[in-house]
């Protein structure tokens, strides 16, 4: 027997958009009016618009879809991926009532699960096998694909130790922890890792824990609009200055058939199997599973830190249903509210909105209420007005409940990488109890023509739980701005061989990332240059490593054919195991007397970073120098000469070594402490950040100014020798009348510079070597660390 809310709600799932409208306006409630955005979403307008929060990382496992071009293929060739629920699932056959009438059996026999769910390396997260035969399988799925969207950011895991990221995940099932009530002696199962593995909380906080990530982490339970409410609160949460960076996303497993009997008996799910969002046969969704997680960043510390933008949260609102028909039963004014709300935060009216991943379950009585919500939000002349198109991922892969938000968001950032809208899969016939009169929505077959307006797309997401929790996202496609630089209009030439490296914490891990690296290079257009700078300074390097030397895109694939294969070849450098103990890394800035003409040139022509920043000392010192620093370093003339003069030995040292270290530092190699000697300090105190650059620049130049304008005839002199015996031979030189030598320097026990006149220097000179003893002048126009300085 039906209950009364159920019939309610059949008869308002049946009613014309029109009927609707009327119902709405004798009601008091019409969308015209005021009040009804202002008691679900305020009616404050927004003062100020804040700053894009951007997407700079992204992972997914989802039905057929293991990784992010697995997700686009599914999408972009309209593949259905659900299929019948395996055995090692449950039973199918005992548990299947096609007339959904029997108790403890369910209407379905099919839905969206992913492959190896059981699968999990716990060693490499250092989780002992116990545990992690205890752990919830989404927490493994969570770690996994965590760790996957922090390497595709190029952010390696270990850089972000103790800092303050924040874990927000979307999470509700419980079904793992059901699995062991079958067994027999239940209770002498359980141990401390049961509570550990199977609490929701541990989702998020296992997060934190195995990154030491510090900022706040928590899990979000508002059903279908989980993952989405998680991005939400992790947006709220940076925009706030509560992280620096943050993981959100979802996830959901379905291993026990309690829920799927719970869904078949509200006569939610499709008892066909099949999910056709807004079409005419839509009769309920297929239950799906995954995981999906971004790494987010305030837009402008992602393009201080160069990372991949690729796309970015211009605003997220969330509201409740209240009061409706039933718990379940959505509230198509509630929907318009949430919707309006995040187009108010982002400043932007509606008529900029060029697409919408619907929330689209494909159920007869929530389908048309959310179209006749956006059809109200996105109203104006169909064929007049730019259309905003509107989709469902849920017809590909299924409703995965907590991660169907994410997972619209996901396919929403594809999309905006391929410049392709692909067509509604599953949809024949406009469901009749939907009209899209009177809007710009088009709910699309096949797949339309990409908006060009010489406009990023801006695309609304929607997610709502079914117990009322509405949210809306609003994304922004990333184009990247254009800036000039210097450097570029100079003419370079790109280093003839390259390093990639790669590690694993096992030989066999090696041989797997290799073939997986060679795999995803034959199928996409990357430059090869690209990823191994990637692959360099944006992976954790574990404790197996080894590297090839390549050329070419044809060299590169041949030496990873090789390493897959467990082989060594030309061009691959041996596999070590190195210790898991953290190493500490100084930077040495040398002082004057290392300079020579041409120094750094190579590196200059072929190394972007190392050019750019000597050409940032160049323009700072052309006020302060009389010839360009540039052209006395590279040029061909007889201005090369110019670098042991100091006005200009001091400025052209520094400025390779700022060049050299920033260089080193956009491959990762970060000290933990720099040191420098005379002109070398500087150099240090700067790339510290004790100094600018441009206040660096000027003192030294200045520096070399003053030291350069002093009398010439001074010289230095390495001595092999202590400098005890060194100061002995001083004193027997001063009582001859060769007064101005002194020790400038102890560089080591047998190692001690003396300066002074170079007159004094050639006695020196000479009489050290009547008695044997090595020397070594220094290429200085000055006696420094001495009297005559």
């Amino acid at each position: 027997m039906n209950s009364p809310e159920r019939d309610l709600s059949e008869r308002l799932a049946k009613l014309s958009p029109e009927q609707r409208a009327a119902l709405r306006k004798r009601l008091g409630r019409s969308s015209s009016t005021p009040s009804a955005d202002s008691k679900t979403a305020g009616s404050q307008p927004k003062t100020a618009t804040p700053e894009p929060i951007a997407i700079v990382g992204v992972s997914c496992r989802f039905p057929g879809a293991p990784d992010l071009d697995a997700y686009w293929k599914v999408i972009s060739e309209g593949i259905d991926a659900t299929a019948e629920i395996p055995p090692e699932r449950w039973d199918v056959d005992s548990l299947y009532d096609p007339t959904g009438q029997k108790a403890g059996r369910m209407s379905v026999r099919r839905a969206g699960m992913i492959d190896n769910i059981d699968q999990f390396d716990p060693k490499f997260f250092g989780i002992s096998p116990r545990e992690a035969a205890r752990m919830d399988p989404q927490q493994r799925l969570l770690l996994e694909v965590s760790w996957e969207a922090f390497e595709i950011a190029g952010i390696p895991v270990s850089s972000l130790a103790g800092t303050p990221v924040g874990a927000y995940v979307g999470i509700g099932g419980t079904d793992y922890s059901k699995v062991p009530s079958t067994y027999d002696g239940y209770y002498q199962y359980i141990d401390a890792h049961v509570g550990t593995g199977n609490a929701l909380s541990i989702a998020a906080n296992r997060l934190s824990y195995i990154m030491d990530l510090r900022g706040p982490s928590m899990a979000i339970d508002t059903a279908c609009s989980s993952s989405t409410m998680a991005i939400h609160l992790a947006v709220q949460s940076l925009r706030a200055g509560e992280c620096d960076a943050a993981l959100a996303g979802g996830v959901n497993a379905i291993l026990t058939p309690e829920t799927t009997i719970a869904f078949s008996k509200a006569r939610m799910l499709s008892p066909d199997g099949q999910c056709r969002p807004f079409d005419a046969d839509a009769n309920g969704y297929v239950r799906g599973e995954g995981c999906g997680m971004l790494v987010l960043k305030r837009l402008s510390d992602a393009e201080r830190d160069g990372d991949p933008i690729w796309g970015t949260i211009l605003a997220s609102a969330t509201n409740q249903d209240g009061r409706t028909s039933g718990i379940t039963a959505p509230n198509g004014v509630s929907q318009q509210a949430v919707i309006r709300s995040a187009l108010r935060e982002a400043g932007l009216p509606a008529a900029r909105i060029n697409y919408v991943e619907a929330h689209g379950t494909g159920t007869p009585l929530g389908d048309p209420i959310e179209v006749d919500a956006l059809t109200q939000v996105f109203s104006g002349k169909p064929g007049v007005d730019p259309p905003c198109y509107v989709t469902s991922v849920k017809a590909n892969v299924g409703h995965m409940e907590t991660v169907s938000g994410v997972a619209g968001i996901i396919k929403l950032l594809l999309m905006m990488r391929h410049q392709t809208i692909p067509g509604q899969l599953h949809l024949k016939k406009l469901n009749p109890r939907m009209t899209l009169k009177r809007s710009r929505v088009v709910i699309p077959a096949q797949s339309p023509p990409w908006p060009v307006d010489g406009e990023p797309l801006i695309a609304g997401v929607s997610s709502f739980g079914f117990g009322g929790a509405n949210t809306h996202l609003l994304v922004q496609q990333h184009l990247p701005k254009a800036t000039f630089n210097p450097a570029d209009s100079f003419d370079t030439q790109e280093r003839a061989r390259h390093v990639l490296s790669l590690s694993g914490k096992s030989e066999a891990a090696i041989a797997e990332v290799a073939s997986r690296l060679k795999q995803h290079l034959d199928h996409s257009d990357d430059d090869v240059v690209d990823v191994a700078h990637t692959m360099n300074v944006g992976r954790v390097h574990h404790t197996y490593r080894t590297a090839v030397v390549f050329e070419d895109a044809k060299q590169l694939s041949q030496q990873l054919t090789q390493l897959s294969e467990g082989k060594k070849g030309p061009g691959i450098r041996s596999g070590q195991t190195v210790t898991s103990r953290a190493t500490r890394t100084a930077f040495l800035f040398t002082g004057q007397g290392s300079q020579s003409p041409g120094m750094g040139k190579g590196l200059f022509e072929t190394q972007p970073v190392f050019r750019k920043a000597m050409m940032q000392c160049d323009e700072i010192l052309s006020s302060v120098l009389p010839k360009r620093l540039r052209e006395v370093l590279y040029g061909d003339g007889p201005d090369s000469e110019l670098v042991h003069q100091t006005r200009y030995t001091q400025p052209a040292l520094f400025a390779v070594e700022y060049s050299l270290a920033k260089l080193w530092l956009s491959w990762g190699m970060k000290p933990s402490v720099v040191l420098g000697h005379s002109v070398g300090e500087f150099a240090a105190a700067c790339i510290a950040g004790v100094v600018s650059l441009k206040d660096a620049l000027n003192l030294i130049a200045e520096r070399g100014r003053l030291m350069g304008e002093l009398p010439a005839g001074g010289g230095m002199t390495a001595m092999f020798e202590s400098a005890e015996v060194i100061g002995k031979q001083l004193q027997a030189f001063q009582s001859s009348g060769s007064g101005t030598l002194s020790i400038a320097a102890e560089n080591g026990p047998q190692n001690t510079v003396v300066s002074g006149a170079q007159a004094d220097h050639e006695t020196l000179a000479k009489n050290c070597e009547e008695h044997g003893k090595a020397t070594k002048a220094q290429q200085v126009s000055q006696a420094f660390q001495n009297q005559l300085m």
